[in-house]
């Protein structure tokens, strides 16, 4: 038999509680769940719009022009329906949208839409949680540690009391929605891909207590998300490690390896023989000093 998951104050699902034979015993019948689902839907419509016809348009009392001698069509009322202000032919009244549909009927497809979550997997029952103040934070790792099938939204969540502290901590999840147990129906149940439903609540739908079975092993507590490195062109890149000092580098076969890398440049340093300075590498300048001057007059001779 079909049973439902029970989940714990964690989220987790302790327990499993068999469908009570009303439910477990009810075919799902598409063309029920269908004519419900449309009869509520329409009687959920409020039904307000309203046209005047042309004898609640005001005015019109008098006659435009005189039966005959004005050579244009004759004319009764200013309030017809061609005449700009006139009335509206066949407009909508105020009425009611809803249909009927029979109590058993209604009964069915309620009890059908109900099994079809529980077999599809996205249905469980909320158990006692002990929470004393409202937290969305907890509320949010409740449905992470739940099972799979209530991973989907939207979610819906029936509770006995629209102002308890669960109701509060979950009504500001995206996705999430909170229903008053009294306000259930089959379009509701059917709209929400998952369902989570508050204990008193499900008992009071099913018609009888519901005798949870422990499950064993008991579940274990999902790992943490981790978190996704930054993507895009103003992400933060990871600081780079920084390179471990000469006397703490590892060991190898036992013996600590050193980097003389720096010792044997220095040595080669201080080794290499110095460049001779030649006079082609002599800036210009100096080559200009040290050049004799072209108009110079040799020694022991007087200008002319």
């Amino acid at each position: 038999m079909t049973a439902i998951p029970v989940l714990d104050a964690d989220g987790l699902a302790a327990g499993r509680a068999a469908l009570a034979s009303p439910i477990a015993q009810q075919p799902i019948k598409q063309h029920i769940i269908h004519e419900t689902v449309v009869a509520e839907m329409a009687a959920r419509r409020a039904g307000t719009h309203s046209t005047l016809t042309r004898g609640k348009v005001r005015g019109g009392g008098a006659k435009p022009w005189r039966q005959k001698g004005t050579g244009r069509a004759r004319q009764g009322s200013t309030r017809a329906p061609h005449w700009t202000g006139g009335g509206i032919v066949f407009g909508p009244t105020p009425r009611s949208h809803g249909g009927k549909v029979n109590r058993k009927v209604r009964q069915q497809a309620f009890r059908a839409a109900l099994r079809a979550q529980v077999e599809r997997g996205s249905a469980a029952i909320m158990g006692a949680t002990g929470w004393e103040t409202p937290s969305t934070r907890r509320a949010i790792e409740y449905l992470r540690q739940a099972p799979d099938g209530l991973a989907v939204r939207p979610l819906l969540v029936v509770v006995e009391d629209l102002d308890s502290v669960e109701t509060r901590s979950f009504r500001n999840i995206v996705g999430v929605y909170i229903l008053a147990g009294v306000e259930l129906e089959t379009v509701d149940i059917v709209a929400a891909r998952a369902i989570l439903v508050e204990r008193a609540v499900w008992e009071r739908l099913a018609g009888e207590p519901a005798e949870v079975e422990a499950v064993t092993p008991a579940p274990k507590k999902k790992a943490a998300p981790r978190k996704a490195a930054p993507e895009g062109p103003g992400a933060t890149r990871p600081a780079a490690k920084k390179a471990a000092p000469a006397d703490e580098t590892p060991a190898v076969d036992g013996a600590p390896v050193v980097d003389e890398a720096p010792a044997v440049e220095d040595a080669l340093a201080k080794e290499a023989p110095k460049p001779k300075r030649t006079r082609a590498t002599k800036p210009p300048a100096a080559e200009a000093e040290d050049a004799p001057a072209a108009d110079a007059a040799p020694e022991g001779e007087e200008a002319s």
